[in-house]
């Protein structure tokens, strides 16, 4: 079948690969530990729940307004000005069937041939995919494991041109847990504020997940919310993957251009998913509080755990729930080391090479799943190291 040359230049997220290619082993009665997919193993909160299944009782089962429910823009800038300090109103937020499409909406309303992006690298890869497939240079800011992941700001400032339209941000960040201090945000700022026509895109949608310190978003910075679209959704602070619910907070004037994308492409979010998200905003933080502090327990066990396995060096996250290990010194690639820890040891994992040139020699895992799972896929991925070196 012929396509459009720019696939060519779309590329994928393989976490959903690697789930496909466990559960077909699974199938086959093999024994998997799933630490592959970024997905909390915890239910969706029960009072959000029943506020889906009142709003669906209710009649809220038709289409809503492309920016999203008015009660839930106002939840959402609300939670905007208590939690980030940020100064917005409910026409700056744009609610999503889930927050990928603010990432591919931003990047498609500001990026074209000759425009570069500067994005995290090792970083979610749909950032390079959606650069690339908008006709863009990606620019990759890349962290190193020797400074636990965060970047360097010299260099960043070296990255940034005239040609420079969008910078990416991601704290806590994918897949290497890392998450941006106050210190460095405000040099961040401070670049973006010597270049008039760059934009700053900052995904922030593990911002309840965090160990230590707190959250900061550059966006609060003065002078940067009009220069910021701030991404964030419901999926990993509430256990909503399958509600499918995101949104963007962004400068007035960028609004009716991302509406037309999601016109064009979505209608709008379901209605439904909006009216549990409002409780989930409005109501008791307990779980997020609770999940938090379990995933807090789970990164001591699976980092000290990956630090006894030989060959394996491991910076400790200080924020979402993905470890992302060294593994050079075993003498495999990181892919080779993704397919055996699954078909040799049962243990589903990501190569960091899906995550950017920067991943090459590292893998990723996600700790969300239980200390039990976490304790048996450390035992394999031990026994297997063990033999392959």
């Amino acid at each position: 079948m012929p396509v459009a040359s720019r696939m060519n230049n779309l590329g994928t997220e393989t976490a959903f690969e690697v789930l496909a290619k466990a559960k077909a082993l699974e199938a086959q009665g093999k024994n998997i530990v799933h630490l592959e997919i970024g997905e909390p193993d915890f239910d969706t909160p029960r009072h959000i729940v029943e506020a889906g299944m009142n709003a669906l009782r209710d009649g809220f089962t038709h289409y809503g307004p492309t920016p999203g429910l008015p009660e839930l823009r106002e939840a959402i800038a609300r939670n905007s000005r208590e939690v980030r300090g940020i100064n917005t109103d409910p026409a700056h937020v744009v609610v999503t069937p889930g927050a990928k499409p603010i990432m591919f909406y931003v990047i498609l309303a500001l990026a074209e041939p000759g425009v570069e992006v500067v994005y995290p690298n090792p970083g979610f890869p749909i950032y390079e995919s959606m650069i690339r497939f908008c006709g863009a240079t990606p620019v990759p800011m890349r962290l190193m494991e020797e400074s636990g992941y965060h970047p360097d700001l010299d260099d960043l400032a070296r990255k940034i041109t005239p040609r420079t339209r969008l910078l990416i941000l991601n704290s806590p960040e994918n897949p290497c847990g890392s998450v941006l201090t106050r210190e460095e945000l405000e040099t961040i700022a401070g670049l973006v504020r010597r270049w008039p026509n760059m934009y700053v895109m900052s995904d922030e949608i593990y911002k309840d997940i965090l160990y230590t310190g707190e959250h900061h978003s550059i966006a609060a910075f003065p002078g940067l919310a009009d220069r910021t679209i701030i991404l964030d959704g419901f999926s990993k602070s509430y256990a909503m993957t399958g509600w499918r619910l995101g949104y963007g907070i962004m400068p007035q004037e960028l609004v009716p251009h991302i509406v037309r994308l999601a016109v064009n492409s979505v209608s709008c979010a379901a209605t439904f998913s909006q009216k549990a998200a409002v409780a989930a905003l409005d109501g008791p933080q307990d779980a997020v509080q609770a999940m938090a502090a379990e995933f807090s327990q789970r990164r001591r066990l699976i980092t000290d755990g990956l630090r006894s396995i030989p060959g394996v060096r491991c910076p400790e996250p200080e924020g979402a729930f993905y470890a992302f290990p060294s593994i050079q010194e075993t003498g495999l690639t990181s892919r080779q080391f993704e397919d055996r820890a699954l078909t040799e040891a049962g243990v589903a994992l990501l190569s960091g090479a899906a995550f950017g040139e920067f991943g090459e020699g590292y893998v990723r895992l996600s700790y969300a799943n239980s200390q039990d799972n976490i304790r048996k896929a450390i035992q394999r991925l031990d026994k297997f190291v063990r033999s392959a070196t």
